[in-house]
């Protein structure tokens, strides 16, 4: 009964503010609530507010005792949901899939695939030396192992 009330709380909260969005809820036995979310502009400590205020103020501490943790999910935190992979796109990823690791530059993301773009050095095709290509590469959701956005200072 009180995950429902958390989960119906949460989904109403989000549905009022669009632009954010859930990555994990987690309930323990005990009660403890931990929340993370993301937001197409990034997340604000505002927002992890108004969800958290969503949340508390209508569940009664009288009747449930709980704690409650809202968050943003982390600068390197993996990639979960296609929404994450579109606000991040010209940045650099760090993707592993079943059979390769590459670090690109996201160039598009929909509902199936990423498109990833790099410069890599190949033989030249005739004569000796490398040259510098460029690569592109589209991978399905599903092949993807995980994704992290590099962070470059």
């Amino acid at each position: 009964m009180f995950r429902t009330t958390v989960e119906d709380l949460l989904e109403s909260a989000l549905q009022e503010r669009n632009d954010l969005f859930l990555i994990s809820l987690t309930i323990s036995g005990e009660n403890a609530v931990k929340v993370i979310i993301d937001g197409d502009e990034g997340v604000s400590v505002e927002d992890c507010m108004f969800i958290s205020r969503a949340i508390e103020s209508e569940i009664d501490r009288e009747e449930e005792d709980f704690s409650l943790e809202v968050m943003s999910a982390g600068a390197a935190s993996p990639l979960l949901q296609s929404r994450q992979y579109a606000k991040n796109i010209g940045r650099t990823l760090e993707v592993k899939t079943k059979t390769d690791t590459i670090e690109a530059v996201l160039v598009d993301a929909n509902d199936d695939e990423i498109v990833l773009e790099w410069k890599a050095r190949e033989p030249k095709p005739v004569g000796k030396g490398k040259v510098t290509v460029q690569k592109e590469a589209n991978i399905s959701y599903n092949d993807i192992v995980e994704a992290k956005v590099m962070i470059k200072f």
